[in-house]
């Protein structure tokens, strides 16, 4: 297979959280054929359609570095059942002006991380909604739902030996998707 350069796009923008942990560990189990970066999402203002006429830089550097991509790896936190607004806002922005959308046809898939006992399900789901209409093949299984996340790390170290198994199981899972899936 050849190698496959990925976007990171974390939902979270808190410096030290367990989303960020959980996609730095997932680029470090990945196999070879899967080149992961992180594409920050927090420097982009509130998407506004006024703007697509002449769109502030950053959108335009936020677009053009999605169309580098050939696939996508969401790490999602849950926020009231939902994504947190700054992922939708990067949703927004990669997929504007209507019928330029850098997203689109880009193999996905989505992990979502919470402290909590759920999983973050809501929000897993709530994303998929919108990468069916953005044209994303979202990888289905395995499905990745990490509850309970903080008794698995120590720091920056995932010390849970079967999250570390199933976290492997996923990308490797997902780098055949990729495959599969993209241009």
């Amino acid at each position: 297979m050849a190698s496959r350069k990925i976007a990171v796009i974390i939902g979270s923008l808190r410096k030290d959280s367990f989303n960020r942990k959980v996609a730095r560990t997932l680029m470090l189990l990945a196999p070879p054929t899967l080149d992961m970066e992180i594409v920050e999402i927090g420097q982009l203002p509130l998407y506004n359609q006024d703007d697509d006429a002449a769109p502030p830089p950053v959108y335009t550097e936020f677009r053009d570095k999605l169309k580098e991509f050939d696939g996508v790896l969401f790490c999602t936190p849950e926020y009231n059942r939902s994504v947190p607004a700054a992922l939708k806002n990067a949703i927004d922005v990669g997929s504007r002006p209507y019928g330029q959308s850098a997203w689109g046809s880009k193999p996905c898939a989505v992990v979502s991380v919470t402290p909590g006992a759920l999983g973050a399900f809501g929000a897993n789901h709530h994303l998929r909604q919108s990468l069916v209409f953005l044209n994303m093949p979202a990888m289905q299984q395995p499905e990745a739902y990490l509850a309970n996340i903080g008794s698995h790390y120590d720091g920056d170290t995932l010390t849970n030996d079967s999250t570390k198994a199933f976290l492997k199981k996923f990308v490797d899972a997902f780098a055949v998707w990729v495959e599969r899936h993209a241009d």
